[in-house]
């Protein structure tokens, strides 16, 4: 069977992705599952140049075709920050999740609401040696003042669908992978996978 390494070290991500890609017929490897241990610098100035600079990396020290994604939260109402900067956002040093998500919120209070937000996400594949795709995918929707759901990760427990009526942190994983910025670029990302894997 043939190998596809994602170049990410989230486990949430990790299990999205993988739910994503059940269907083709790859064994999905993480960097752990090949004793890799890599931190890559994400000083791009777009989703794409740290989706790339990610992919090509990790392609280049295990040989084989790889997966990166970057993205991002972007805020009408801040400018649409915090953007790229959406994990180095609250400048408390080794912030959790739930401290970037206290601080988002600290950046809206007093603003009018809804606040009007969108998740962004681009994926980049890159084989060891040859041309780097890229395909993207966007969620709409609004921050809400209180978090809902246990499910997801980041700023998914403050992100409101309003066509589901529920935070992103409520959906299951299925549903997520419906609807979600990083499933609607990775979906885009299959038939380039199936391609270049075909090739």
């Amino acid at each position: 069977m043939q190998r596809l390494i994602l170049a990410t070290n989230n486990p949430g991500k990790v299990t999205e992705i993988k739910a994503l890609l059940a269907g083709l017929e790859l064994e999905v490897l993480t960097p752990t599952d090949l004793g890799l241990t890599l931190e890559v610098v994400e000083d791009g100035q777009t989703y794409a140049e740290n989706a790339t600079r990610k992919a090509v990396a990790f392609a280049r020290i295990s040989g084989l075709i790889a997966l990166g994604d970057d993205s991002g939260l972007e805020v009408d109402a801040l400018n649409s920050q915090p953007g790229l900067h959406s994990h180095r956002f609250c400048p408390i040093p080794n912030a959790t999740d739930a401290d970037r998500r206290k601080y988002l919120l600290a950046q809206l209070a007093g603003k009018p609401r809804p606040w009007v937000a969108r998740f962004q996400a681009t994926v980049a594949i890159a084989p060891p040696a040859g041309t780097i795709k890229l395909a993207t995918g966007y969620c709409d929707g609004e921050i809400i003042p209180e978090e809902r759901g246990m499910n997801g990760f980041g700023y998914d427990p403050i992100f409101f669908i309003p066509e589901m009526g529920c935070s992103m942190a409520e959906l299951g994983l299925e549903d997520k992978n419906l609807l979600s910025h990083r499933a609607r670029a990775v979906m885009n990302a299959i038939p380039i996978l199936k391609a270049m894997f075909d090739s």
